[in-house]
């Protein structure tokens, strides 16, 4: 089906396509978004490797902190979920700018988000 110069050039292809598909997810580390709750009271930094870098929480969201704190607990939580949402969305773009113009079949691009 292939000849060997065109096996091997399908091999050098695919090596290529490695080397970007990790230089691609490197990056993925350097970028952050910032998921928020409360009105932006309690918000959360995390890069999209879903290290959380920061969380912030308002002076005035702590002072009532002591009479609620189940709702301190659940804007913290409700924080983290948004920005793990925005690094799923942002790294998937970000992958997909990469599988563009590569020629995949339908739905294969998917594959690689």
């Amino acid at each position: 089906m292939f000849g060997k110069a065109g096996l091997g050039g399908l091999m050098k292809q695919a090596q290529q396509m490695q080397e970007r598909m990790k230089q691609a997810q490197e990056e993925l580390g350097n970028i952050e978004v910032n998921g928020e709750a409360g009105a932006g009271m309690v918000k959360v930094t995390m890069n999209c490797h879903y290290g959380v870098k920061r969380i912030s929480i308002e002076d005035a969201l702590l002072a009532d902190a002591a009479d609620d704190k189940e709702m301190l607990e659940d804007l913290i939580a409700a924080a983290v979920n948004d920005a793990v949402r925005k690094a799923g969305e942002t790294a998937a773009a970000h992958m997909g700018q990469f599988t563009q113009g590569m020629g995949l079949p339908p739905g294969m691009a998917d594959f690689f988000k």
